[in-house]
């Protein structure tokens, strides 16, 4: 993807003469104010809102808007490099797409318009175990793309396994799992709007084709789903977990094992005990815990801890370009994007998702080269000011 800005840039340009009145949006506002108009209540803020008052969300925003970019210039930024190294892979950006359960509920073709936009742009693909589209028609409809998978650790170990077998079979190339949702938290919204999509049979599609979930049930999903929504309830998440069940999951795969959710640094410290293969400092988009720590405040406290010994990725409340570059300048190896790509999802389905990202790393190229920097080896602390 080098010098991708300029190409996208001046393609949208080269049509001020002959221009579309109904082309999809380029600032990042305009794209949630047209995915508000097309979604009811419930599913709009199950995507947009945030645990408790949303003071994680707002701490998210305020954590980028404190560090400020420092330029240099006459550095030779002629041309521009976003490929990163992940797991002995080469990626040509530094972008993934998070893990995002019940898109289904954002437009119909769910979660394999958003892992085809992926697909065409070669950002990889992380889906999520709420996923309403099952793990293995996901993994047919993108072929070879990257793609990893994002385990939600059932209460159930035999589900947790079989979810993991699922996705090595599938050919998935690592399994992120997910630390910081034990259960649900408290969500305003969809309290006040009495939505919880699962409940409807949205996002449940791994539960409902999976042996050992369907294993418990007296008759299956297609014959009871009423029976087999309330199972799920029983199975969701996992508050017993410890520590020591980190094992569980190194023995049921073979794939790197990521830890999503990490902040604390003393987390950082026992993720580095037990071996695992990465972290994804995060906060859950300001979806779990109120009034937490931002991830990008998180991030160097982790990156600290870690010394390089294993890939830091980042997400929670990436909007911009300058956003990704902050998040790398702290450490961070790649980011994870999300809510914006569903806004995307919402409006125009698998091309708004790819309108975004492609939009979101041209925004990333130009800031990147008018900072003086070519390529992420170049990028470091020294190029930031914090307001903090």
């Amino acid at each position: 993807m080098k010098n991708i800005g300029n190409k996208v840039q001046y393609s949208i340009y080269s049509t001020m003469l002959n221009p579309d009145s109904n082309r999809l949006p380029v600032i990042y506002e305009e794209w949630e104010e047209l995915a508000r108009e097309k979604l009811e209540d419930g599913p709009f803020y199950y995507i947009a809102g945030g645990a408790g008052g949303e003071q994680t969300m707002s701490a998210n925003l305020k954590a980028f808007a404190d560090q400020k970019i420092i330029p240099q210039m006459l550095r030779n930024v002629e041309e521009r490099d976003l490929s990163v190294s992940l797991f002995g892979k080469t990626y040509p950006s530094p972008i993934l797409q998070a893990p995002i359960g019940v898109q289904s509920i954002i437009h119909p073709d769910g979660e394999v318009a958003s892992a085809l936009a992926s697909a065409e742009l070669d950002v990889p693909y992380i889906a999520s175990s709420a996923s309403t589209t099952p793990m293995e028609k996901i993994a047919e409809k993108i072929g070879d793309a990257e793609k990893w998978f994002q385990l939600y650790w059932s209460k159930d170990p035999d589900v947790t396994a079989s979810f993991l077998k699922r996705a090595e079979t599938a050919g998935y190339s690592a399994i992120v799992v997910t630390l910081d949702t034990p259960m649900m938290a408290w969500r305003e919204h969809d309290l006040k709007n009495v939505y919880l999509p699962f409940l409807a049979g949205e996002g449940v599609g791994n539960y409902f084709t999976d042996p050992a979930f369907c294993a418990k049930l007296e008759k299956s999903p297609q014959e009871n789903p009423e029976a087999a929504i309330m199972h799920w309830t029983q199975v969701f998440g996992n508050p017993g977990l410890s520590w020591e069940d980190v094992d569980f999951i190194k023995e049921h795969t073979t794939l790197p094992i990521i830890l999503k959710g990490i902040l604390h640094p003393e987390d950082a410290k026992r993720a580095l005990e037990y071996d695992v293969d990465g972290i994804i400092v995060s906060n859950h988009g300001g979806r779990q815990v109120d009034g937490a720590i931002g991830a990008l405040d998180a991030l160097p406290l982790v990156c600290d801890v870690v010394q390089d010994k294993i890939p830091v990725l980042m997400d929670s409340g990436i909007r911009r370009g300058a956003d990704i570059m902050k998040a790398m300048a702290l450490g961070a190896k790649a980011v994870l994007v999300g809510r914006p790509l569903m806004y995307g999802l919402a409006v125009a389905g698998q091309e708004g998702v790819k309108e975004v990202m492609t939009n979101l790393l041209a925004d990333l190229d130009l800031n990147l080269g008018l900072a003086g920097i070519s390529s992420f080896s170049d990028l470091d602390t020294n190029i930031l000011k914090s307001n903090n």
